[in-house]
């Protein structure tokens, strides 16, 4: 994968900043960053005529003033010896739009943005980012603690879940080389199997024996870079894959699940462009990074022209 030279983070001034900040000291000191961009946006700057009139600094003050907090903020939690350069912005509107503009100007490599559960305030996470972000986007929740020991890759075999594979690898190996990355296919059975004479046991065993032949071809297309892959199965029996990815990342306490932006077969349950979306939604507790190729956008261009 390409190089995470320039990192674009969301913060709001409250306690999840310092986790967003660890995590971009944390993945700059082993990507080769060269810039972060630390991002504060203000919903509403609509200050009436005759107030800024009789306080013409007013905005440029408070302006400061945020600027100031992020960069306490940072002084805290990055490690500023790595000599990365850092910038410090604050914007009116609405945050997804500024975020993806800016990741557009900035030809950025990586979104990394907070979700909350009980912090107050909704977070900057949106389902936006997802959708229309050209580069890789990064969810962090609150709580969370930048390590890589454990990975989850969901693949149904496509392109894009080689992309996933090979991001994890690429995260592996930048942080030692030591750490397991454990690729999980849902696999469903479908419901015309009666017709073949066998029962659903049998038929899933057939899903589940397609899915390990299928992993086999796909994973040879892959340099390993000498990094453990564990393939595990899991059989969707309520039509809900993503609940089946989500348990299986709290059973195995994985330190994040890397995604791919989109991509399906017809041999298996999962959907990777509306799972990353419900990832999303449901889960609270892990990191989740979506990873999309550098310009493979989902109509970012049309997009901004809406702004």
């Amino acid at each position: 994968m390409y190089q995470l030279k320039k990192i674009i983070v969301g913060l709001d001034l409250t306690e999840l900043d310092d986790t967003l900040v660890k995590y971009a000291s944390f993945i700059a000191k082993t990507s080769s960053t060269k810039k972060v961009y630390f991002v504060n946006v203000i919903r509403n700057l609509n200050i009436p005529k005759d107030v800024l009139k009789d306080f013409p600094d007013m905005i440029e003050k408070m302006i400061e003033e945020r600027q100031q907090k992020m960069k306490t903020i940072v002084e805290k939690n990055f490690d500023l010896s790595l000599g990365v350069e850092l910038s410090f912005t604050v914007k009116e509107g609405q945050l997804a739009k500024k975020l993806l503009k800016l990741s557009e100007e900035k030809s950025a490599d990586l979104i990394i943005v907070g979700r909350k559960s009980t912090l107050v305030g909704s977070g900057v996470v949106s389902n936006r980012l997802a959708r229309r972000a050209s580069c890789s986007l990064l969810i962090v929740p609150e709580g969370a603690s930048p390590k890589v020991e454990k990975l989850l890759v969901p693949s149904d075999f496509s392109e894009y879940s080689q992309i996933a594979i090979e991001e994890a690898i690429t995260i592996v190996e930048k942080n030692g080389g030591t750490a397991e990355i454990i690729c999980q296919n849902v696999y469903s059975v479908p419901s015309g199997y009666h017709f073949t004479g066998k029962s659903f046991e049998e038929f899933a065993s057939i899903m589940q024996t397609h899915a390990e032949i299928n992993y086999k071809k796909f994973i040879k297309k892959i340099d390993l870079k000498q990094v453990e892959i564990k393939p595990i199965y899991s059989r969707d029996d309520d039509d809900d894959p993503v609940e089946d990815i989500y348990q299986k990342a709290k059973e195995l306490e994985v330190d994040g699940i890397i995604i791919g932006a989109k991509g399906r077969t017809a041999a298996t349950a999962l959907f990777i462009g509306s799972m990353a979306e419900r990832l999303i939604q449901v889960n609270n507790t892990i990191p989740l990074l979506v990873v999309r190729p550098k310009g493979k956008n989902a109509g970012i261009l049309e997009y901004i022209l809406e702004i």
